[in-house]
């Protein structure tokens, strides 16, 4: 689905991105792993558009992306939530979702003047489809609620409703359990396991939960210093001598196998 060739990404003369190069699969949930500060979020950006590469090249289905900006990328089906939940925050919930998709008749001004009963019908059909979302996610009873009054996890199941308003093919995930707890990570998780596999979602997603991940998440690509240090699955990456070195650093890699830390 995504094919990411020697990307590079710099910022004056620090390499966030430094010649990453990665594949992630039709069909699949990705996990992007890797210290703070490894690029794993300035990879997105630049994948996403919101950042421009300084060299290297992106494709989707075999079409290069590289460059695009955000807006073209989310008709084509590439979409992206962050880190911090962006919503609309005086908005209900059921609002925040039935503004996702675009091309509506009431964005028109002369529409709402004299098609008042096209721009209805559609409001009607998005609401419905709205309210189907969330329903899916389980948060049908905050559908009425501003969408500033919900808690950190309740926001990242209104981001990755954003997703299901529109035919999304590839999501991409940035910490999505950040300050979010056990019992709301365990309903997200179980909500991309069903968008994967009843909707054929393709997923990407940075974490450092390795129990979430390790659960959602084959293969697992590790990020370290702006390149792709290691590649496989969850239980293989959690052995390799190279990412507990990236992670933990020589020196106290040393005391955990010594017992001393």
């Amino acid at each position: 689905m995504i094919v990411v060739e020697n990307m590079h990404r710099h910022f004056g003369g620090f390499r966030a991105v430094d010649g990453a190069s990665l594949e992630i699969r039709e069909g699949s949930i990705t996990g992007l792993i890797g210290p703070n500060g490894a690029g794993k979020s300035t990879l997105f950006n630049v994948i996403a558009g919101v950042l421009q590469p300084t060299a290297g090249r992106v494709t989707m289905a075999g079409e290069d992306i590289t460059g695009l900006p955000p807006h073209e990328l989310f008709h084509k089906g590439l979409l992206r939530t962050f880190q911090i939940a962006h919503e609309f925050s005086s908005m209900t919930v059921r609002e925040n979702l039935m503004m996702v998709p675009g091309g509506q008749s009431g964005e028109r001004l002369w529409n709402a003047w004299f098609a008042r009963g096209r721009v209805s019908a559609e409001e009607r059909a998005l609401a419905q489809k709205a309210d189907e979302v969330l329903d899916f996610l389980t948060i049908d009873h905050l559908a009425d609620e501003r969408a500033g009054n919900l808690s950190g996890g309740q926001k990242k199941l209104l981001e990755l409703g954003r997703t299901m308003m529109v035919d999304a093919r590839v999501v991409f995930l940035d910490e999505v359990g950040a300050g979010v707890n056990r019992t709301l990570l365990n309903t997200i998780g179980d909500a991309i396991l069903r968008l994967n596999e009843e909707r054929g979602y393709t997923f990407c997603l940075i974490e450092h939960d390795m129990d979430f991940i390790g659960r959602l998440c084959d293969p697992v690509i590790v990020m370290a210093e702006g390149k792709v240090l290691a590649e496989g699955a969850a239980s293989e990456i959690m052995k390799n001598e190279a990412v507990i070195e990236a992670y933990l650093g020589t020196g106290l890699k040393n005391k955990v196998k010594q017992g001393i830390a």
